[in-house]
């Protein structure tokens, strides 16, 4: 089936969770049969056809289970009649939270709840051909390869059962370099998890947490980074790739080097035709942004430097941020809680970092919200510099709007993107270009 078809379909199909309507939503007004699609034309016209923004009932949900307040209130008396896309809403690896990631499926959901950029995480095949995937060794957690012997037997670490009497777990590691494309297309996208003390590869594919669901992984069609590309163009996104680390040594096989691989993904959109302003590429490795910045500086004006590193005084300085800026990276996105800090009233407020950041002319992006799970016990690792204010999921809502008003980011990623969606346009900031 090949691509055409399938978006087709899964514009058609689009489970319920999130057609669902919201109050005032107008689901389920623009879907075509499957296999009608005019997919040359919906490129062309940004897929306006089937751009109905459905947000379904997750945001009000929070709404209502946020502390009372001005914010709480504002919220409630918010007007969802016509959503509008938003730059502000980006989806992290499609619509996570209950699509399998980097999937056909989960990009289509993200676009159907109002996300106006999504997020497609690079690696390579072992025929050099780019493909989403969030790492490129975790094709044993969020595909179904280690179930398929001739090519669970590629994998660098084949599948190993447990051993229940010893106690010692399962063992696998699949990487995308393993295998070639073709071999790649051939395998379905689950979510992300695994069963560490399973025996059978059947049973270590499985593990989904229980806030999470298997719902909507009967169908989890793989992509290519060109396949993103295209998909994107006829949704009417735009497009935030993310070069990711390789864990094989570079260069790879001895003539593939890091350039050459940051080179062919920008290469991609411009053989798309795709703007410039409409791409936003992503590394935790600060040389690839520099790469871009110097080696193709009309994509390298929008590259996003990702940093999670531990916050110490030299690298929240003033003087950290200013030499980012001076070395030509504009955009900064930090793990959202290097972001946030406590007063002495327990409020959240900007952090250090940021307000540096932000002295330094740099625009911030954060990540991510609707990854943690229920927020009661202090939201986790993505909440941890304000944990003492985080006990309900109402409280995600609290921290976009600091991070929105306060803080000044230019855009969050989210696993769900109909809530980020839900504040852009609740707070004026949908429909917004983000151009510099």
């Amino acid at each position: 089936m090949n691509l055409r078809t399938l978006l087709g379909v899964v514009l058609c199909a689009l489970p319920f969770a999130v057609t669902q309507a919201a109050p005032n939503s107008q689901a389920g007004q623009n879907w075509v049969p499957p296999g009608q699609i005019d997919w040359q034309g919906a490129i062309k016209r940004g897929a306006k056809g089937h751009d109905t923004i459905e947000i379904g009932p997750r945001p009000f949900w929070l709404v209502e289970d946020m502390d009372e307040g001005p914010l709480k209130e504002r919220l409630q008396s918010c007007s969802t009649k016509h959503l509008k896309r938003s730059d502000f809403s980006i989806g992290h690896r499609g619509a996570p939270l209950q699509f399998p990631e980097h999937t056909l499926e989960s990009y289509v959901a993200a676009a159907k709840m109002g996300a106006g950029i999504v997020e497609c995480d690079v690696a390579f095949t072992k025929d050099r051909e780019l493909v989403c995937r969030h790492a490129q060794n975790d094709l044993h957690t969020t595909t179904d390869i280690v179930t398929i012997p001739e090519l669970n037997a590629k994998c660098t670490q084949p599948f190993v059962p447990a051993d229940p009497a010893t106690g010692t777990p399962a063992r696998a590691e699949c990487r995308t370099s393993d295998i070639t494309l073709a071999e790649f297309k051939s395998l379905k996208g689950k979510m992300d998890a695994y069963n560490p003390m399973a025996t059978t590869p059947e049973a270590y594919v499985k593990g989904t947490a229980d806030w999470r669901t298997d719902l909507y992984t009967a169908r989890g069609t793989l992509m290519t980074h060109r396949e993103s590309i295209e998909l994107f163009q006829a949704l009417g996104v735009k497009f935030t790739p993310e070069l990711k680390s390789p864990v094989v040594e570079m260069p790879f096989e001895g003539d593939y080097s890091q350039q050459d691989y940051a080179r062919q993904m920008i290469e991609d959109y411009r053989a798309a035709g795709v703007s410039p302003e409409d791409v936003w590429p992503q590394s935790f490795n600060l040389d690839d942004v520099l790469f871009w910045v110097n080696e193709t500086p009309r994509y390298g004006k929008q590259a996003v430097f990702l940093d999670q590193a531990a916050p110490t005084s030299e690298n929240t300085s003033l003087a950290y941020m200013e030499s980012l800026k001076a070395q030509g990276v504009n955009i900064l996105a930090p793990a959202l809680w290097k972001m946030l800090s406590l007063n002495g009233h327990q409020e959240i407020v900007p952090s250090e970092y940021a307000e540096n950041a932000r002295m330094a002319g740099l625009d911030l992006i954060a990540w991510t919200v609707e990854r943690s799970g229920p927020l009661a016990n202090g939201g986790g690792w993505y909440y941890q510099s304000v944990t003492d204010a985080i006990n309900n999921d109402g409280d995600m809502l609290t921290v976009i709007d600091v991070l929105a008003r306060d803080v000044g980011v230019i855009g969050i990623f989210s696993d769900w993107p109909a809530t980020t969606t839900f504040y852009a346009n609740c707070m004026g900031l949908a429909g917004n270009s983000r151009h510099r």
